[in-house]
C-alpha cells in the first residue's frame, strides 16, 4: 500500500482542459471539479478516531477504502487541523454499542458537540437504519454515511450520504471500446443472479433481442458485453460488474421501481446522461420500447461518456490520481463545510 499520493498539477490541468475542450462531458461541472480536486490534494485533512477494538470490513470496497484512507496523505494525527473526523466501527456493531460509541465521543472528545456530528463520517457497507436512541439518531441524521451501492431503501439520505461502487475482484477493466455499436448482436445483456426480479427476467428470456446469463453458471461474459448495446443492472441484484461493463462501452440501464439517488459519485458524474433508469413493473415490452427510443446519435454520446466515467469508478490496491478512492474523498471534501449549531437540538 503506497503511503503517499503523487500530486501532478500539470497533468490535472491538462486533463481538465481536455475535458472542457471535447464535449460531451460525463461531469456535472468539469472546471469546478478539477480546480477543487487540486485544492483537496493540497489541503484536505481527516482525523481518524482510534477504534475500541481492531476489526476488518468484510466488504471488499469498504475494506479498501478504509485501508487507503489510513495510509493516505489526507490522514492527520492532529485533530486541530482536521476538516472532517472519521468514526471507524465494525459493521457488526449493535445499535446499543453504537449509541455508547457516540456517547463516548460526546463526553470524551470536544469535536462532536461543536456540530452534533455534522463534520463526522463513518463507513457502514449496508447503511444504518433510524433508531429511537438519540445518539444513533444524531449519527444517522447529521454525520455522512459511506455505504456500498446499492443501499437498502431508507438507509440512505440523499445529498448527505455517499456510496462506494462495488469492487468486483474478477473484473477486467478493458479500455478499448468497440468502434461500431450498430453491429451489436443484442439490444440488452443481463448477468442474472437467478433470483432477483424473476418474473421480469422470464419475460426478457422470451425476447431474442435480450441475452441473459445466469451468474451461477460462471460464464465468461466479456464478449457478450461487447456485443450488447445496453447492460441491464437489477438494482436489488448483482451490480458488481457495472464498472467493467461501462469500461467496455456498454451503456448501463438500472432496473428499479423507485426513485434512485444513491448512484456512486452523484456529486461528480452526470448519471442522467450516462445511463437509463427503467421500471421493472413495465415489463420487457416497456423496457424494449425505452431502449429502442434512444437515437443512434444520443447512444453514441452515452457510450463515450460511459467509458470516460468508468475510469473514476475503478478501485486500486495502490491509489491512483482521479480513481474512485480520490473521487470519494472529493465528495467528502465538498461536505467539509458544516453547520455549527448554537445549541444542542432535540429530536
Amino acid at each position: 500500500m503506497a503511503t503517499t499520493t503523487p500530486v501532478f498539477p500539470l497533468l490535472l490541468l491538462l486533463f481538465a482542459a481536455a475535458v472542457v475542450a471535447v464535449p460531451p462531458s460525463p461531469y456535472l461541472s468539469p472546471t469546478t471539479l478539477f480546480q477543487n480536486y487540486q485544492n483537496m490534494l493540497t489541503n484536505f485533512k481527516i482525523f481518524i478516531y482510534t477504534p475500541a477494538k481492531p476489526f476488518t470490513f468484510q466488504n471488499p470496497a469498504a475494506s479498501l477504502f478504509y485501508s487507503s484512507l489510513l495510509y493516505s496523505p489526507f490522514h492527520t494525527q492532529d485533530p486541530n487541523e482536521a476538516h472532517l473526523f472519521f468514526i471507524p466501527f465494525s459493521p457488526e456493531t449493535s445499535m446499543r454499542s453504537l449509541a455508547r460509541l457516540v456517547r463516548d465521543l460526546r463526553v470524551n472528545h470536544p469535536y462532536w458537540n461543536r456540530t452534533l456530528g455534522a463534520d463526522h463520517f463513518f463507513v457502514s457497507p449496508a447503511g444504518i437504519d433510524y433508531s429511537a436512541d438519540r445518539n444513533v439518531l444524531e449519527l444517522k441524521k447529521n454525520s455522512v454515511q459511506i455505504s456500498v451501492f446499492p443501499v437498502i431503501s431508507g438507509n440512505f439520505i440523499p445529498h448527505k450520504d455517499i456510496t462506494l461502487p462495488p469492487l468486483n475482484p474478477a473484473a477486467r477493466i478493458i479500455s478499448a471500446v468497440p468502434e461500431n455499436a450498430s453491429t451489436s448482436s443484442f439490444l440488452g445483456y443481463l448477468k442474472w443472479d437467478g433470483k432477483t426480479e424473476s418474473n421480469f427476467v422470464e419475460e426478457l428470456k422470451e425476447d431474442g433481442d435480450f441475452l441473459i446469463d445466469i451468474e451461477r453458471e460462471l460464464l465468461d461474459h466479456v464478449e457478450k458485453v461487447k456485443n450488447s448495446k445496453f447492460c441491464l443492472l437489477l438494482h436489488a441484484g448483482d451490480v458488481a460488474w457495472m464498472v467493467e461493463a461501462m469500461a467496455m462501452g456498454c451503456v448501463p440501464v438500472v432496473i428499479v421501481d423507485r426513485p434512485i439517488q444513491d448512484l456512486p459519485l452523484m456529486d461528480v458524474l452526470r448519471w442522467s446522461d450516462l445511463g437509463l433508469l427503467v421500471e421493472a413493473r413495465g415489463g420487457a415490452k416497456r423496457l424494449k420500447q425505452v431502449l429502442n427510443d434512444v437515437s443512434e446519435e444520443k447512444y453514441g454520446v452515452m457510450r463515450e461518456m460511459t467509458s470516460a466515467a468508468s475510469k473514476h469508478l475503478v478501485w486500486n490496491e495502490e491509489t491512483q490520481p482521479l480513481d474512485v478512492f480520490h473521487m470519494v474523498i472529493y465528495q467528502l471534501w465538498l461536505r467539509r463545510h458544516t453547520i455549527r449549531y448554537a445549541r444542542r437540538q432535540s429530536f
